[in-house]
Formats: structure tokens, C-alpha cells, sequence
């Protein structure tokens, strides 16, 4: 079983919308996962336009992939390097530290993911 940032085991990050790089809800990474979609992230609007400017728009639904588009409030696994970019520009979203995976500490500064972390549940 997969852990977390904090030790324990990897929770769910969102089954609403269904996230994650194998789409079971959870952040873990490996096999073809080349993006590392470890950070659980509870996106905001300065993170979805920032990532729709930066050739990733989260936002506008496509149905024919099964992707209803992202809302503000909506955790979404996001690839580690796409929120260290976001952080290093100022729009970096909060983190669910119980539902991130420890591989976004490749891409990722841990104290920055710590200090961006929000609690609750999935």
C-alpha cells in the first residue's frame, strides 16, 4: 500500500470528480505515469487560469475522455511539477497532504507543499 506525505496510508483524493493518473481516486503514481500525478490539490481559480495560460486547461469539460472539468474547490491529482511551477509563479493551489503521494518531493519543495496544506476529508 501506497503512503503519504505524512507517513501514513495514501487517502483517497477525489472520487467526485474521479481523479488520479489510473482514474481510482487516488494520487499514487508508477507505470506509465510519467507526469508523476502525485499532488492532491484542491484547485482555485488563480490555478486554473494559470494553468489554462500554461497549455493545460483543467477547466473546460471533455466529454469524449470521460473529464467533466474542473471547478474551483474540486481536489484534482495534479502533476507534481505542473504545481511546483504554479508555486513558483504564486498561484500554487492547497495541498491534501494525507492524499499526496511522497514522489512529488522529487519535483516539489516539501516545505512549500507543507505550507500550503489544507485538512479534510477526500
Amino acid at each position: 500500500m501506497a503512503e503519504n506525505l505524512l507517513g501514513t496510508a495514501l487517502a483517497p483524493c477525489s472520487m467526485d470528480p474521479l481523479t488520479g493518473f489510473h482514474r481510482d481516486g487516488s494520487c499514487n503514481v508508477g507505470g506509465a505515469d510519467t507526469g508523476v500525478h502525485g499532488v492532491c490539490a484542491e484547485v482555485t481559480a488563480e490555478f486554473l487560469a494559470f494553468s489554462r495560460r500554461v497549455g493545460n486547461d483543467l477547466s473546460t469539460p471533455r466529454p469524449e475522455y470521460g473529464f467533466p472539468g474542473l471547478r474551483p474547490g474540486d481536489r484534482w491529482c495534479l502533476c507534481a511539477s505542473r504545481w511546483q511551477e504554479a508555486y513558483e509563479a504564486g498561484v500554487a493551489p492547497p495541498v491534501v497532504l494525507a492524499a499526496t503521494h511522497p514522489a512529488a518531493l522529487d519535483w516539489c519543495d516539501r516545505d512549500a507543499l507543507f505550507a500550503h496544506a489544507v485538512d479534510g476529508p477526500a
